[in-house]
């Protein structure tokens, strides 16, 4: 292939797509660089398919390699493993927007990987690889429709910005991807703070806008070195079948598809296929694999022509209706905060957890190392759609939704400065059908509202649906597990009442208009209010208390010169003020103290030892002590951990001592005052100033401990009781 290269001015840089130089045996391969951030993506077809498939065998990988940011992979084998949650998400966002324009009639096993091999820390390479994607596909010998282009999209002080940095994006109120040919939207992600319906529809027309410039010069660089297309595999001739199959069980069909309940449908529709497979299968032999394949087209023809013509769905709601909703909050009682949303036959049970700074999630990527203080897990096990697989811990559309429904509560979780708390949030799908992932978001916002965290308004989810034939075009509201497998769009929104968190929008056709859109989101916006009216109706602001059995956070700041009293040697005297308080304790760099812990007192018993043990004495001060050392002239008595002062045998009581032992031994818990604090930040303790003076007054001399000097003594008695004084 001829090396070329073509270049487009994006966003006040230079986005840079070359081919011809990498990845020459590939089908078709690109290297699309923006700044200092370079992707190379590679696409190839198999030679050969498996005869009778029915769909596209497309699979994505996006992967960072560390090189990239000039580093070297941790752990024993050096290298990079697994895929990360941003890898994941990146592949998921090219495969998107990709897969629904491929034909059916191409059934070869096809690849696309995305390989980040530099990245300035500045520029996010995922659009990058989407745009590669585009560009190698039409590029090789692969058949597609027409190229795509994607771009992100930030907005600052009103100004919308496109491909905007790391730090542009972190003054943004938004993070919008769009993806789309130079007519239509194909696909739209993204999360904002609170933005209106009315913005966001600015924001795609913004975003088209670019997309176009980009799919010009894909369309400018295939013309030069572009593949020849292989045909398309012709289908087989079924139309005989589908005659017979249409005659004989359209209408059986037709009144299954009615069924409200998805248990009770689905056994009807597997019903009518075996009996047609029984019936049909020795007639047409060699096409009996056919046989549900072709059923299920007219089931889908009878459930579009329903929507369209009657208005009416499979489980018999109008267009805009919603189906019934409860909410139940605490349902788990030693949990911090617990809700069971329950959507039709959509049952989530979230749970909100909080936890300490230690909590925190690091996390390692490119731009550099990171810390989450809130996170959101989505779990969809199999018995939710009553079937039975291997548990191998989450897959791609699990960290999807969860990734979806993470971004869509986070404009409303309160400041770590306000909050200090980690946040785990974990949904668990217990029944699924039609939109787990909105019913993730409700239950997320009343979970944490349950636990007490002062979000600042609850969050509530819906996704809507398209089903379009021809001119005839019907948006649904609240969409079934069938109404997404047989329609056109899914496209969730999330929101408050004061606008659009988090959304995101695929289809399965060439593109939406933006009327479409703009019909989608007015009445998206409808259905959340409705749902928040409910779940309002449960718990409409946070509990003014937490759990019992979460942890309370104090916080107090510390001269970082004193960060290592607090830690003492070897870290004794932190792991003693954690034993008896039974509080958690964590120590910032720049002096900030966290003490967690279930019991109050006993976190307020830890804040006033770390007190104590960072700031000076007060002269006149009573502390309950620990007799750490005996010596002939008093006794060392630990006041606060790792501290201690001398209690001079003179001050230990009112009359005369002739021996420490005869009074106090080591161990024992001692009251003492402060009676002074020399200029080297030497204590000396009382105990006598605590005690009650004897009738009579205290003959001349008594107590006076043999005259000797009160600051050599104890000088002398450090030195002999270093070895063991401790």
């Amino acid at each position: 292939m001829e090396h070329q290269i073509v270049n487009l001015e994006l966003g006040g840089q230079t986005l840079k797509i070359e081919t011809g130089k990498m990845a020459k045996l590939a089908g078709g391969s690109a290297v699309v660089q923006l700044g200092g951030t370079v992707v190379l993506v590679a696409a190839s077809a198999a030679k050969t398919a498996a005869p009778g498939r029915d769909f596209v065998p497309l699979t994505v990988d996006y992967r960072e390699r560390t090189y990239a940011a000039g580093k070297i992979p941790g752990g024993f084998f050096k290298r990079e493993g697994r895929p990360t949650e941003k890898e994941v998400l990146s592949s998921r966002l090219i495969d998107r927007p990709i897969r629904p324009l491929f034909s059916k009639q191409f059934p070869y096993e096809t690849q696309i990987m995305a390989t980040v091999m530099s990245s300035d820390q500045e520029n996010d390479a995922d659009v990058l690889a989407l745009i590669g994607a585009s560009v190698a596909i039409n590029l090789s010998d692969i058949p597609f429709p027409e190229p795509i282009g994607a771009v992100r999209v930030g907005r600052s002080d009103g100004q919308l910005i496109v491909n905007p940095t790391f730090e542009q994006l972190d003054a943004s109120d938004m993070d919008i991807v769009v993806a789309g040919t130079a007519e239509s939207i194909i696909m739209v992600e993204g999360g904002s703070r609170e933005v209106s319906e009315k913005d966001l529809i600015g924001v795609l027309e913004f975003a088209m806008e670019h997309v176009r410039r980009i799919v010009a010069v894909q369309r400018d660089l295939v013309s030069r070195v572009g593949k020849t297309k292989r045909p398309l595999v012709q289908p087989v001739d079924t139309s005989e079948l589908a005659g017979v199959l249409d005659q004989q069980y359209r209408e059986r069909l037709r009144q299954a598809i009615r069924i409200p309940a998805k248990e009770a449908r689905q056994e009807e529709v597997d019903r009518i296929r075996t009996e047609a497979v029984d019936e049909l299968k020795g007639r047409f032999a060699e096409q009996e694999a056919y046989i549900g394949k072709l059923l299920h087209e007219i089931e889908r023809d009878e459930l579009r022509r329903m929507v369209l013509r009657e208005k009416v769905r499979a489980d018999g709601r109008g267009p805009d209706d919603i189906r019934k909703v409860t909410v139940e909050v605490g349902v788990l009682p030693r949990t911090h905060g617990s809700c069971l949303f329950t959507r039709g036959e959509t049952q989530a049970l979230a749970v909100a957890t909080l936890g300490t700074k230690s909590d925190e999630q690091r996390v390692e990527e490119l731009e550099g190392q990171s810390w989450k203080s809130y996170m959101l897990h989505y779990n969809f096990p199999p018995f939710s759609v009553g079937e039975v697989r291997p548990i191998r811990g989450p897959g791609r559309r699990e960290i999807g939704h969860g990734a979806l429904a993470e971004r869509a509560i986070e404009p409303v979780i309160p400041a770590d400065t306000s909050f200090p708390y980690t946040i785990r949030l974990v949904s668990d799908i217990l029944e699924s059908n039609g939109s787990s992932s909105m019913a993730t978001v409700c239950g997320s916002s009343m979970a944490l509202m349950d636990a007490g965290v002062p979000i600042k308004a609850p969050v509530a989810g819906i996704a809507m649906g398209l089903i379009k034939e021809g001119d005839q075009v019907e948006v649904i509201t609240d969409i079934l597990g069938v109404e997404d497998h047989l329609g056109d769009m899914d496209f969730k929104v999330t929101g408050t009442r004061e606008g659009v968190t988090a959304f995101q929008m695929d289809t399965k056709i060439g593109g939406i208009s933006f009327q479409v859109m703009a019909d989608a989101l007015a009445r998206a916006h409808r259905g959340r209010l409705h749902i928040l009216d409910i779940m309002e109706r449960t718990l409409d602001r946070p509990r003014s208390e937490m759990s019992p059995y979460a942890p309370r956070i104090l916080i107090l700041h510390i001269h970082p010169d004193k960060i290592r009293e607090v830690i003492g040697p070897g870290g004794k005297v932190i792991k003693r003020i954690t034993e008896e308080t039974g509080a958690q304790i964590d120590i910032d760099d720049s002096g900030e103290v966290r003490i967690a812990a279930v019991n109050v007192e006993g976190g307020r018993r830890a804040e006033e030892l770390i007190r104590n043990i960072t700031e000076d004495p007060e002269v006149g001060k009573v502390y309950q002590g620990k007799v750490r050392s005996v010596v002939t002239f008093g006794a060392f008595v630990e006041i606060v951990p790792g501290r201690d002062g001398l209690l001079h045998i003179s001050e230990i009581d009112h009359h005369r001592i002739a021996k420490t032992e005869d009074v106090l031994n080591v161990g024992d818990m001692v009251m003492v005052k402060v009676i002074g604090v020399d200029k080297e930040g030497k204590i000396k303790l009382s105990r006598k100033a605590l005690l009650p003076e004897p009738e009579g007054g205290v003959p001349a001399g008594a107590g006076a401990g043999g005259g000797r000097d009160y600051d050599r003594d104890r000088e002398r008695g450090r030195d002999r009781d270093r070895g063991r004084r401790r």
